[in-house]
């Protein structure tokens, strides 16, 4: 299969898990992104797309289409955390959750998942965060980091602060709407 392709329907297979999130069939999220439902079921087989329709699709499932700069991330030896955390890094962090991401495949693309975790349920704290879709993402990328014990361990060796990284946010939301 085409690298094109693949990547196609990874777009895609993350955008129906997201209509589906929002309990949609094919028939009303074609409807809901103005769609024809033939048009949806198409962009399953081909190898690319219009960018408007893959547009149009996300914002009928309330999710952003958005490109994650960067490059593999190498973990500590216990590959909990990141082994180093540069500007570039940190940019790439502000961006996922900017943008809305909720993917668990594109969390896990930049960094590991206990790290990747732990930021997820710091940005739920954030007023106006998709709270419930944040921890239930954190707690498919690390099963119990909800748990106030977890996430005090996590708190205690994570190299991102939160009173760093969640006015960033903030301010990157604010500049971004």
């Amino acid at each position: 299969m085409q690298e094109s392709t693949t990547e196609l329907l990874r777009i895609v297979g993350a955008l129906t898990r997201a209509a589906r999130r929002r309990g949609m069939n094919d028939s009303q999220w074609a409807a809901a992104a103005g769609l024809p439902k033939e048009t949806l079921s198409r962009l399953r087989g081909r190898a690319g797309c219009d960018l408007r329709t893959l547009t149009a699709l996300g914002a009928a499932t309330g999710a952003r289409l958005a490109v994650l700069e960067g490059s593999p991330v190498t973990a500590t030896t216990d590959e909990h955390f990141p082994d180093r955390i540069d500007r570039d890094y940190e940019a790439r962090l502000l961006d996922l959750c900017a943008f809305g991401i909720l993917d668990p495949d594109a969390w896990r693309a930049v960094g590991p998942p206990f790290f990747m975790a732990g930021i997820a349920v710091m940005v739920a704290g954030v007023r106006g965060a998709p709270r419930e879709s944040l921890l239930a993402l954190a707690e498919k990328l690390h099963p119990g980091i909800s748990q106030p014990e977890v996430l005090r361990a996590w708190l205690a060796r994570s190299p991102v602060r939160p009173s760093r990284f969640l006015p960033m946010l903030k301010a990157k939301v604010r500049h971004a709407a």
